[in-house]
């Protein structure tokens, strides 16, 4: 899930992991199963489509799972629940082949979106739905965020190019903000001011990630430095295509980091006032966030060669160090101060 974001997922690359066309073959076999021409099959239970859930979350290895590992045990079902019906929407997208096919297919899902929701009976179509309808009415979570993210599915589609920050802006409120949303609605925190933290930090984690892997989406057809940034900073598309790394492309990636570090800092107040076993899991994500800007810069920049990666000692670090503030906010009473030598200062332009 690329927003949908790959903390853990490049701790794993790192370390040499491969896992991704193990991954690939077995939606082909839950699509052939459970997809739009499947023939039809006893409906599985309540309480089965959540043992499908939780097989599904546990199979893969982006950060919806994670989360769930280090929130309460009440709150873990709806969890595999909203990330089974992500990592389907995703797969659908990007697994279909063709533009024209993952459209189809996406519009598929909608329907049975709008069915759940319609429904007063959980659906029986789908395990996904089976399972997020109860979720859905017990969290009150509304449709809006899951509907977000297939438009964002959609236009990924259609859209590989992007003139305008504002339009990329636009496209991270659709694909990466809903995650935080949904977070927030599971654990019966979606206050409006949370939830303009949380987007900060969703949109800060994705720019993060593009400015990442700005060599491999380059690869398959994909731009998301916008045209009118590389136009200010002199980097033309002779250069973006030649993959040319010059001065005039780490001053555009030096502003593109600074940036994200804007919104990801931005967000971290989260971390405190949601409080609770929420705050390590913000405090994570946002910390991963800028952990990945670190990797960026200490290469000079230099994504067209290398990609920076989160290796997996950094991800223990990250994840011992929210933890261990939050116990000391439950043992202190009171806010923690920011770790300087985690949290960079430096402000966003």
């Amino acid at each position: 899930m690329d927003a949908r974001v790959s903390l853990l997922a490049s701790a794993r690359e790192s370390a040499g992991v491969v896992g991704r066309e193990h991954e690939l073959g077995a939606f082909a076999d839950e699509l052939a199963k459970w997809g739009p021409d499947a023939p039809a099959s006893e409906p599985l239970s309540v309480a089965e489509a959540e043992a499908y859930c939780a097989d599904l979350a546990r199979s893969h290895y982006e950060n919806f799972p994670v989360v769930s590992v280090l929130l309460p045990r009440r709150w873990r079902g709806h969890f595999r629940n909203v990330y089974a019906y992500c990592r389907w929407a995703d797969d659908l997208a990007d697994e279909s082949g063709d533009a024209e096919t993952a459209l189809e297919r996406l519009a598929w899902w909608r329907s049975l979106l709008e069915e759940c929701y319609a429904s007063e009976r959980p659906s029986t179509s789908h395990p996904v739905f089976t399972a997020l309808h109860g979720t859905i009415r017990a969290r009150g979570i509304p449709k809006q965020p899951f509907a977000d993210l297939l438009s964002a599915f959609e236009q990924d589609q259609r859209v590989t190019t992007y003139e305008s920050f504002s339009q990329l802006h636009d496209y991270c409120r659709r694909s990466a903000n809903p995650v935080g949303r949904l977070v927030l609605h599971v654990v019966d925190a979606a206050r409006d001011e949370f939830l303009e933290w949380s987007d900060a930090v969703c949109t800060g984690l994705q720019l993060a990630n593009f400015w990442q892997d700005v060599a491999r989406d380059h690869a398959i057809g994909r731009v998301y430095l916008p045209a009118e940034d590389r136009r200010r900073f002199g980097y033309d598309d002779t250069a973006l295509h030649g993959q040319v790394e010059n001065d005039p492309f780490r001053e555009l990636m030096r502003f593109e980091v600074d940036r994200a570090r804007s919104f990801l800092l931005r967000g971290l107040p989260l971390v405190d006032a949601v409080g609770g076993p929420v705050a390590p899991v913000v405090d994570l994500f946002a910390r991963g966030g800028l952990r990945i800007l670190e990797r960026i810069e200490a290469i000079d920049y230099g994504v067209w060669s290398r990609r920076p990666v989160v290796s997996r000692w950094d991800v223990a670090r990250l994840v011992v160090g929210a933890t261990g503030r939050s116990t000391w906010r439950r043992l202190r009473g009171r806010r923690v101060p920011p770790n300087t030598r985690d949290v960079p200062t430096k402000a966003g332009r």
